[in-house]
């Protein structure tokens, strides 16, 4: 009988009741600063990543093979067969590579590694998803078949308060983060079929930001059934006050507002507001 474990890395976010419920294994990236490490979501919160932001910004790094390698070994003692891998997107992160090196020398269990290009919570939607369908009983080859489909219908926007970070982390031109900075124009940013950032639309202020993104998620929902996603760092009032807006929705059928890990705020500034829409496949 085949066993199927889910594997995604730590910078999606799932909360703990998701991981619990389907038996998520995680694969977790480090925050480096000068004197010390830390295990991305385990040992540092991300108000603690936050809060020291303006004396030190650390670095990450993504699972290293060897870290991969330990994961399989645990499958292997646990019974696992087969193995699905929802990393984030190989356009922000080589932590993809760490997974497809360490698979090869692990022939007996059958991977799939999907390329979500993608990031944080809309992974997350990814990952509840598959789980329903391993917790069915669906075999490898059905949920193989499905997850590009799930992508395929998976929609993220976010803005920033600041460009300071996304210019630090090389995600976004100088140039442009200078100009932007100086007209208070704030970029709303998507991910590109290569699965990096790019600006999808550029609005005066951070209440013009706020209303577009509550209009491109909305947009979504209106041509059909869909689950939506709220993350931020530490703008809670505005994220609380998106989810309300999107809640609403009479096509909206899974709603939740989470705070994204301290391995990706390091990269976005703590000053994020994201929304992702996954439609209901027929």
């Amino acid at each position: 009988m085949n066993k199927i474990a889910l594997i995604t890395d730590s910078t999606c976010g799932l909360p703990k009741e998701y991981v619990e419920k389907y038996n998520v294994k995680i694969a977790s990236l480090k925050i480096l600063y000068k004197d010390k490490e830390f295990i991305d979501g385990v040992n540092i919160t991300p108000d603690e990543v936050y809060s020291k932001l303006p004396y030190e910004l650390p670095t990450t790094s993504m699972p290293s093979v060897e870290d991969v390698s330990i994961l399989y070994d645990s499958l292997v003692k646990e019974g696992y067969t087969h193995a699905v891998v929802l990393p984030v997107s190989s356009g922000l992160s080589g932590t993809i590579n760490s997974f497809r090196l360490a698979s090869e020398n692990f022939k007996n269990i059958n991977t799939f590694i999907f390329d979500t290009k993608i990031l944080s919570m809309a992974v997350g939607l990814m990952v509840i998803e598959v789980g329903k369908m391993i917790e069915a009983n669906k075999n490898f080859e059905y949920i193989c078949d499905k997850i590009p489909k799930l992508r395929e219908n998976l929609w993220m926007y976010f803005t920033v308060d600041t460009l300071e970070y996304l210019i630090k982390g090389g995600r976004i031109g100088k140039v442009t983060g200078g100009i932007g900075e100086i007209l208070n124009l704030k970029p709303i940013i998507t991910m590109d079929e290569d699965g990096a950032y790019t600006t999808f639309t550029k609005v005066r202020g951070s209440k013009q930001a706020f209303k577009k993104l509550a209009s491109l998620a909305s947009n979504i929902l209106d041509k059909g059934k869909g689950k939506v996603i709220v993350m931020t760092g530490t703008m809670h009032e505005e994220a609380e006050k998106l989810k309300e807006i999107l809640k609403s929705h009479h096509n909206t059928t899974f709603m939740y507002k989470g705070t994204i890990t301290p391995a990706v705020g390091i990269h976005s500034g703590p000053r994020l507001l994201a929304v992702a829409v996954m439609k209901e496949l027929v």
